[in-house]
């Protein structure tokens, strides 16, 4: 059965929000710092953690709490019945609710070329290079409990949304170049200007207290306390970087 229109126009209306303009162009081939992505470990809940979750109303997505579910090898009492415990296992933030993503494609500046053909009798070309190294950082937007798994929550949902090489750190390398070339025309100076571009994430975190219900020869996961708190980040695209060229008299 064909798409619904207005669910396609939606579907092109998001692959267009995070689709690289021809003005930035990506350096991983040529930038002389080797940045390490930021891949993060993927983990799948075991077929014991699948069945605690399922029972679940609340979404646990934090992977570093799946991945202590997991391990938990704490086996319910197979004698008496009656035998109750409860094992807490902290306050934990579970999931990311995105609420908006978008583009700065110039987050902070990385260098700037000047060419000076005031003089000049014939037209010339510049292109990029980066005169000094440049540490490019994301971050949090406000204070929060727990900052390294709500960092790793919200640099999940940003790259599924964008499929764009996101990362907290990156750095463009001294000497750095890119070979297109700006032409600079008698009697006018030319300035070459270069932005790190980044995303910007907001949303809402979800927190709650974990607990592990042992009753009997059964055991359960338990949620309480449930509260979300606003949260957003900078996350920098790696390898990328934004142009603008301007001709001054």
């Amino acid at each position: 059965m064909p798409f619904h229109q207005s669910f396609l126009e939606e579907v092109t209306e998001e692959t267009e929000e995070f689709s690289v303009p021809s003005h930035v162009l990506t350096i991983h081939q040529e930038n002389t710092f080797p940045n390490t992505s930021e891949d993060q470990e993927i983990i799948e809940p075991s077929a014991a953690t699948e069945e605690l979750l399922s029972s679940l109303t609340t979404t646990i997505e934090n992977p570093r709490l799946i991945k202590l579910l997991n391990e938990t090898t704490i086996k319910p009492s197979p004698i008496g019945f009656g035998y109750r415990g409860m094992i807490y296992l902290g306050r934990w933030p579970l999931n990311y609710l995105s609420e908006s993503t978008t583009m700065n494609w110039e987050y902070q500046e990385l260098n700037i070329n000047e060419m000076n053909n005031v003089g000049g009798s014939e037209a010339l070309t510049m292109h990029y290079v980066q005169t000094e190294e440049k540490k490019i950082h994301g971050a949090l937007t406000n204070k929060i409990n727990q900052p390294d798994d709500v960092k790793n929550l919200l640099l999940l949902a940003a790259k599924q949304k964008t499929k764009l090489p996101l990362s907290y750190e990156t750095v463009v390398g001294k000497n750095t170049k890119k070979d297109y070339t700006y032409n600079v025309p008698t009697k006018k100076q030319g300035y070459l200007k270069a932005h790190a571009p980044a995303v910007n994430e907001k949303g809402q975190m979800v927190f709650g207290e974990v607990y592990l219900e042992l009753k009997g020869t059964k055991k359960a996961l338990v949620v309480k306390n449930v509260t979300k708190q606003g949260i957003g980040a900078w996350i920098p695209i790696q390898d990328h970087v934004s142009f603008s060229f301007q001709l001054k008299d």
